[in-house]
């Protein structure tokens, strides 16, 4: 193969990233869009980066050690990549690479002045922009300085910084190689960015500009705050003129220079409104070229723009896809059901085709259409009681939307596509606790049906037969009595909170009464992990050997019996496997691994309750709160009929009291069934992959979790598959972990941020849902990874979310602060359940409290303090 040094940029197309990096395919793409104007200039190929490469063999070694290296060891990053930049730029550039290069630039005046600009070809792209990780070096005079700089570009692949980027992105440093491009230099009026999406709510249909004087470099450098105008449908249609007081301007031998603006011109803008929406329309151009919002450097030059950079904004979040041209709002479903992280492709599609909403997938994320019972006036009315009772950031947003008067289209009345129990008033049921026996002995048929019925099913049969299951599964979801017993416990405790507030003038007393409800699931998973650990506490032996258990030690239930009380220990923990062994962070996903598939999930949990519990712990939990709840029943009536008309207000509490007891805990069963027909599924997909790969079909079983359902049936029916696809799907989940989902976003691609706008809360304090009395002060322990747990009694968790498989952290914590939740989501029932003071839904909490901070929980007011 001949080795080519130098391509024009005119040569260039997008689709030789490999060979110019993603900066010089970009800047190629872009001299071929009619209209747009590009400084001309040429690539130095990633051929003459190989080739200084192996002029300097230590730098393998250096590789090899830098790939063993944590993002977070900063001072090894910094010591190694300094040492490979020294080698690199101390390499002599070969005669004929230096020739090339010098030829090239003789061919457009060699004492002209030059930008020369980094081009990694893991930079530019549609899943990660690596903006600013390189070098850039501008007003570049001589080829001596050229040739200079362009080994500078080489060893900016290893600045400390570009290092964590790749470290942290899981990038392999030996697949990313470095171009370099040499373009003339332009000496502008004014420059700047351009944003043809608005970088902050995401909505795609307005587009932001930043401009200031001179070279764009004291916009990207923070030297000077820029001039920000904001364009819709060809229109400025917001703008902020900053005084700007800094310029950076070239040197006529070279180099840069700061300057001082005349204090006249500083709060001139750098645009005319005329000019801006000139340059936006380029912009539109570029994006409709690029098929994607895209971050524009742009250049003025006598009224004349140039563009300098065009790179995909990678920071937005996706926008679900739409076969009209309709506005739409969606509302996600990550956070009602307290999983925002992303999902692979086949646990999106079986959450789908089992769901009973219609769900849009966006950035590995489901979200509902509520557009249709948002335009009628009937059905908006009750969709916003029900969101606002669960999530007010999420009616917020959703009121914020409406109130734009000109988005939402007005209907008559309401068609389908609202979230189930949006609106209306459920239909009555009888408080009697025989209704919530027979629908778990339904549901426990249900699955041991599918479990009979699955065994003998493989192949394309296997796959017709779950497209069936799944229709059982959503009739055993839908049915009407089980919703009926759900919404009978929600709206039971929603009339005790506003009753008892308006008659006594007491916040959020059903908490109380709530205590130790029967039938919960959820709460008597984390009470059963007590009850293991009283197995296991007795033999030291055994205490010893889990604590040396690690993550990779998926074996270590069969070791156990070889100790003294072991087999004891190993049949307790195989029996809470056998009843919650589906469970895990996460399990709306089918594909995250299970406890049953990863029992050393449990270890940690299990020992802090070894060390924090005595002896028949679970029993005197239950119990204790069982006899709090009777004696609030109590109070509240002896003070209710004190009051005037009291005896019918006490009767009427009552009923309610007992409606609570009654069907409260009912509502975490139906996500057990879901989770434990999906492990059922999940299993048997998984026999079925392990056929695949024996059959040379796939390489790894685990990659069906890159397939959807339909997809998965067609390579089970052809026996091929499109290794292409799945790794295209593998790089897009990775990327999807650094966006963010918005509670709500709309077809415009708008982020649309709610608030919770109160004025009752101490200045400092983190607001958010009060959704379990009390208040509780003591150390926050910020914990991301349930396998990480590591808690002392008196601990205050603090997480991102908690679902179900959470639960057994609650039984030794005394408080609970997560980003995400609402009144009715798991954690909150459960820290009700358990008597935790607890505020779900406070913003970027994880990050606002430092782990070992003390804090206040303030459970009945619904904020929390960070003490000094």
């Amino acid at each position: 193969m001949i080795e080519q040094y130098v391509l024009d940029l005119q040569e260039i197309d997008g689709g030789q990233v490999a060979v110019v990096g993603g900066k010089g395919a970009h800047l190629g793409e872009l001299s071929r869009i009619e209209g747009i104007g590009v400084p001309g200039g040429f690539c130095v190929t990633t051929d003459a980066f190989r080739r200084i490469m192996a002029e300097a063999p230590s730098i393998d070694d250096r590789l090899d050690q830098l790939s063993r290296v944590k993002p977070d060891d900063r001072e090894a990053i910094r010591t190694l990549s300094a040492e490979i930049r020294r080698t690199i730029e101390g390499i002599a550039i070969p005669d004929d690479l230096a020739a090339a290069i010098t030829r090239a630039l003789a061919q457009r005046g060699e004492q002209a002045a030059y930008a020369v600009r980094s081009s990694a070809t893991a930079e530019d792209l549609p899943t990660a922009s690596f903006a600013g990780q390189q070098d850039t070096y501008l007003n570049v005079v001589g080829p001596t300085a050229v040739l200079q700089h362009v080994s500078r570009c080489w060893a900016s692949l290893f600045t400390e910084r570009a290092v964590t980027y790749r470290q942290r992105g899981g990038i392999d440093h030996r697949t990313v190689r470095m171009a370099v491009v040499v373009q003339r230099m332009v000496f502008p009026h004014a420059a700047g960015i351009l944003f043809t999406a608005d970088p902050v709510t995401g909505n795609r249909k307005v587009a932001t500009v930043d401009a200031g004087f001179g070279l764009g470099e004291a916009l990207v450098s923070g030297l000077v705050n820029p001039d920000v105008f904001k364009v819709r449908e060809g229109e400025v249609v917001a703008k902020a003129i900053a005084a700007k007081q800094r310029a950076v301007h070239v040197l006529p031998a070279g180099g840069t220079q700061e300057v001082t603006i005349d204090s006249r011109r500083q709060e001139e803008p750098a645009l005319t409104d005329e000019q801006v929406v000139r340059l936006v329309q380029l912009g539109r151009r570029i994006e409709a070229h690029f098929g994607g919002p895209q971050d524009i450097e742009w250049c003025l030059v006598d009224d004349d723009f140039r563009i300098v950079q065009s790179r995909p904004i990678t920071t937005l979040f996706p926008i679900p896809e739409s076969d009209d041209q309709e506005n739409h709002v969606y509302v996600s479903v990550g956070h009602q059901q307290m999983m925002t992280d992303p999902m692979r492709p086949l646990g999106l599609s079986m959450w789908q085709l089992t769901a009973m909403a219609p769900m849009h997938e966006a950035g590995g994320r489901l979200f509902v259409d509520v557009t249709r019972p948002l335009a009628s006036p009937v059905s908006r009315a009750g969709l916003l009681d029900v969101i606002g009772r669960g999530d007010p950031l999420v009616r917020d947003a959703l009121q914020t939307v409406l109130d734009r008067g000109d988005f939402v289209p007005a209907l008559p009345d309401a068609g389908p596509g609202g979230p189930p129990g949006a609106g209306g008033a459920s239909a009555p049921i009888e408080n009697d606790p025989a209704i919530v026996t027979e629908l778990i002995e339904r549901s426990q048929v249900s699955i041991a049906a599918l479990e009979r019925d699955i065994r003998t099913k493989t192949g394309p049969a296997l796959l017709d037969f779950l497209s069936e299951a799944f229709e059982e599964h959503k009739r055993v979801l839908s049915d009407p009595l089980s919703m009926q017993a759900i919404m009978a416990g929600m709206e039971a405790t929603w009339w005790l909170n506003d009753k008892l507030r308006e008659w006594l003038g007491e916040k959020n007393a059903a908490d109380t009464l709530t205590l130790s409800a029967p039938n919960n699931v959820t709460s008597e998973m984390g009470l059963e992990l007590l009850d293991v650990a009283d197995v296991i506490r007795p033999h030291p032996e055994v205490v010893a050997f889990l604590q040396g258990v690690g993550v990779e030690d998926e074996g270590f239930l069969d070791d156990l019996a070889k100790l003294a009380g072991g087999t004891e220990a190993r049949d307790a923990i195989e029996a809470y496997l056998d009843r919650y062994g589906m469970r895990c962070v996460g399990e709306i996903d089918i594909t995250r691994p299970r406890w049953r598939e990863r029992p050393t999930t449990l270890v940690p949990v299990i020992l802090d309750n070894v060390r924090n519990f005595e002896p028949g712990a679970a029993e005197r939990r239950f119990e204790q709160g069982r006899q709090k709840a009777q004696e609030k029943e109590q109070d509240v009536l002896s003070r209710l009929r004190a009051l005037p008309d009291g005896d019918r207000k006490a009767d009427e509490a009552k009923r309610m009291i007992d409606r609570v007891r009654t069907f409260i805990g009912y509502r975490e069963y139906p996500k057990y069934g879901i989770v434990s027909r999906f492990f059922v599924y999940k299993q048997a997909l998984l026999a079925e992959a392990e056929r695949l790969v024996q059959a040379g079909v796939l390489p790894e079983k685990e990659d069906i979790f890159y397939l959807t359902f339909q997809e998965l049936h067609d390579v089970v029916r052809s026996q091929q598959v499109d290794d292409r696809l799945i790794q295209r799907r593998k790089d897009a989940f990775r990327s999807y972990h650094a966006l963010t989902p918005p509670r709500v976003l709309t077809s415009d691609g708008e982020a649309v941020t709610g608030a919770y706008r109160r004025d009752d809360v101490p200045a400092g304090a983190l607001i958010g849902l009060p959704v379990s009395a009390g208040t509780i002060e003591g150390r926050a322990r910020v914990i991301l990874d349930l396998a990480e747990a590591d808690l002392e009694p008196g601990d205050i968790l603090v997480t991102t979310f908690t679902d179900p498989s959470w639960s057994p952290l609650f039984v030794g914590i005394t408080g609970l602060v997560t980003e995400v939740g609402g009144l009715m989501t798991h954690g909150a029932v459960i820290a009700r359940e358990y008597g935790l003071p607890a505020v779900v839904g406070v913003e970027q909490a994880t990050r606002q409290i430092r782990d070992g901070q003390r804090i206040r929980v303030h459970g009945t007011d619904g904020y929390v303090e960070i003490l000094p």
